[in-house]
């Protein structure tokens, strides 16, 4: 697939950097965006990294930013890591793909790092500097997928590939972006990228995670367009500072997106569109959904207009277009598309009264004496009761059946509408279940929790730590 060539971050960044208004902020910086296309954060000390394979590994998001900006037509390569990625992976990613330069904002934070030969630079501050001078490179980024288990793949993606979801960006002139994901992952790079070339701004997320503080200064603020998994909307929704935010547009991916959470967030913030989006590291942005429904048009398979064409095979969905991903690296051997240039993406859907219907993942499917269950199909019909706010759908071994469907629940705050004994809950989720659902796929047993874990992807942990 032909990636045009574009011109690098730090330039498409000055074409609309015009604005004084415009900034990138976190909980520590303050920057305006005509400032960030001029300065320098590498320093006068720093390597040549021309052409270099450089690894971005840093504490603070912000960091991560400026050395994008900085790298993008410079670096041969940029690998953008999470900090979360385990150390012990390191020598052997190293050892895929030849990383020339380590590149951080914190010495102890790659600690690990020179055992596997690649020399650390830290950098702390930005200057006024002349920055490295761009060259003609076609930066590769390399994304990691957010795999739960083991070494998670490395993605090779284009700025020009990243960039092509641009169709989709709301008309909103000045808009100030903010998000729950992490900006080193897919879904928050996209979120990055329409703010800093788009023309608007970046309210970036804390660094010790999402909770009050991070919506209080997004309320400060102003933010206007908000985006993270469901699960991270079912978190804010059960805070008191849920409130602070007032956002104009509301955007849900890297989950499904239930009837549930849709219609809580409309409530919450009546003035906001609210939409749903089917995204991955490898697959990109395929559609974005905006008429308040779970699931998405059947007419949407099988178009291949705007650059994205989506079909159904053996009940899964896959995707071709000008955002999908290059190729995985290292250590994954199976093609990231197959011959006709579509990508696999796992998630099983199915069509119900002329619309397709997310199931869940492939590899999720609880089996019940030889019947599947997809435990977000449960989820969705549990979280439609007033009482809940969110649940997690697990297997619990059975001698007879192998496994059985159990469900933990974390109930909304106590209100007037809703107050009732959970007993009284238990009985009306069942009854619901019941009705809704295959008797296989009705949970044999339903736990009250005070929380359920959010992934550092911000999905539904669905394994206990």
């Amino acid at each position: 697939m032909l990636r045009d060539r574009r011109a690098p971050l730090r330039e498409l960044i000055g074409i609309e950097a015009s604005s004084p208004t415009r900034f990138l902020a976190d909980e520590l910086h303050h920057l305006r965006i005509q400032d960030l296309a001029e300065m320098t954060w590498v320093g006068d000390t720093c390597p040549d990294l021309r052409g270099k394979t450089v690894m971005i590994r840093t504490q603070r998001q912000f960091s991560a930013v400026l050395a994008l900006v900085e790298l993008d037509g410079v670096a041969g390569r940029v690998i953008l890591a999470t900090p979360d990625l385990a150390a012990a992976h390191l020598p052997a990613i190293h050892a895929d793909i030849d990383i020339d330069f380590l590149l951080s904002d914190s010495a102890t934070l790659n600690a690990g790092m020179p055992q596997a030969g690649v020399p650390t630079i830290v950098c702390d501050k930005l200057t006024l500097r002349k920055p490295i001078e761009s060259a003609s490179i076609d930066t590769e980024w390399i994304l990691f997928t957010s795999g739960t288990t083991g070494r998670p793949k490395m993605v090779q993606h284009s700025l020009a590939g990243l960039l092509s979801p641009s169709a989709d960006r709301p008309p909103a002139a000045q808009a100030i972006w903010s998000t729950f994901y992490d900006i080193r992952r897919y879904g928050g790079l996209q979120i990055l990228l329409r703010a800093l070339v788009g023309g608007g701004s970046m309210v970036l997320s804390d660094h010790a995670g999402q909770g009050g503080q991070f919506l209080a200064r997004a309320g400060t603020s102003r933010v206007s367009h908000m985006s993270g998994t469901p699960s991270h909307w079912r978190r804010t929704l059960m805070s008191p500072s849920a409130s602070l935010i007032q956002p104009l547009y509301v955007r849900l991916s890297g989950e499904i997106a239930d009837q549930a959470i849709l219609d809580s967030l409309a409530q919450a913030y009546p003035g906001a569109g609210i939409s749903h989006a089917f995204a991955s590291t490898e697959a990109g942005v395929a559609f974005d959904v905006q008429d308040g429904l779970t699931g998405f048009p059947a007419e949407l398979i099988g178009l291949g207009g705007s650059g994205v064409e989506c079909r159904a095979e053996r009940g899964s969905l896959q995707v071709r277009s000008s955002c999908t991903a290059i190729r995985y690296l290292g250590q994954a051997t199976a093609p990231l598309r197959d011959p006709d240039g579509f990508v696999e993406t796992g998630d099983m859907i199915e069509l119900r009264d002329g619309r397709y219907q997310f199931a869940g993942r492939r590899e999720g499917i609880i089996n019940v004496g030889g019947l599947k269950v997809h435990p977000e199909e449960v989820e969705a019909v549990i979280n439609a009761h007033p009482g809940v706010r969110m649940s997690r759908v697990s297997a619990r071994p059975n001698p007879i059946t192998g496994a059985v469907v159990t469900a933990n629940i974390v109930r909304r705050p106590s209100s007037t509408a809703v107050d009732c004994s959970f007993s009284t809950m238990r009985a009306e989720i069942l009854a619901e279940c019941r009705s809704r659902l295959e008797p296989h796929k009705v949970p044999a047993s339903l736990r009250e929790v005070t929380d359920l874990a959010i992934s550092p992807s911000g999905k539904l942990a669905r394994t206990d730590a």
